[in-house]
Formats: structure tokens, sequence, C-alpha cells
């Protein structure tokens, strides 16, 4: 099994959204990176366990646990021109932009605050993809050492 961390605003889709979707789980579409769509393509199995992070609000963090019950296929929402993910170089013939399932696992009791993980100086975090300077992607792999950190943070251990 992997693990992962996934982004979203929570204007766009929260955890709450994610909490009142049918049986909890949605697909994780709009993903217009090329390296996130590696991973979502081709290294994301089912299984696979993701901190699903809230950006760009007031308080990002991670907020919960999600896991991917379909692996990578094509994301729809690049084909359809009234859709706000529309890619127009987008072909369902070759697909250009892929997507997973994920269920909800656990909402935490509390915010896993970005300001709380940069100031930890636990060795843990080391190599932390999300505290890299000018890390922008909104798909990224986290160590089973990582994982278990950041988990106990949200346990307020």
């Amino acid at each position: 099994m992997n693990y992962w961390l996934m982004k979203s605003e929570p204007d766009a889709f929260s955890i709450d959204d994610l909490a009142r979707a049918p049986q909890q789980t949605t697909c994780w579409d709009g993903v217009r990176n090329y390296q996130a769509r590696n991973m979502l393509r081709d290294q994301m199995k089912k299984g696979d366990l993701v901190f699903f992070y809230h950006s760009n609000c007031e308080v990002p963090g991670i907020v919960g646990i999600v896991e991917v019950v379909r692996e990578g296929y094509p994301d729809h929402t690049a084909f359809d021109p009234d859709d706000h993910h529309f890619d127009p170089k987008s072909d369902p013939e070759k697909p250009r932009w892929f997507m997973v399932d994920v269920k909800l696992k656990k909402k935490f009791s509390r915010v896993v605050s970005l300001r709380e993980l940069k100031a930890c100086t636990d060795k843990s975090l080391s190599g932390f993809q999300l505290l890299a300077k000018g890390n922008r992607l909104s798909v990224m792999p986290v160590t089973a050492l990582q994982w278990k950190f950041i988990e106990s943070l949200s346990q307020g251990k």
C-alpha cells in the first residue's frame, strides 16, 4: 500500500462535501498538472490511503483520510465544454487527464495545519514534499513514516 496527499480548495470541494456524497465516494477530477496526472494514472492503487488537504483557505491543512477505491481512468470533465475543467486539447480516444475515485475513511476532529507541520522539527517529516519551498503539486506521495507521524498529530499525540 502507498500513501498520498491530495489538495482541494474547500470552496470548490471540501471533506464535508465528500461526507455528503453518495456512499461518501467521488471521483477526484480536475487535476491539470502532468506530474500529478502521472501519479493518478500510473501509481495510485486501489486501497492506497490519502490525506485530504484543504488548500487556499484561512487555515490550510490536512483534514482527513480517504481511500482510493478505483484506480486511474480518463477524466471525463476534460471532454465537456460546459465543465470548468474542460481541456479542448484532450481527446477521448487519447485522454490527456486522469482521475481516481476516493471514499471517505475518516474526518479529523481538528485540522493538522500547514503552519503546525512547518513548525514541527520531528525528523519524521524530513523530505515531506508538502513542506518543500515552492511546492504547488495537488497530488504527492507520503512516506509510511510521514504518514504515521501526521496521523498521530491528528489525534493530538
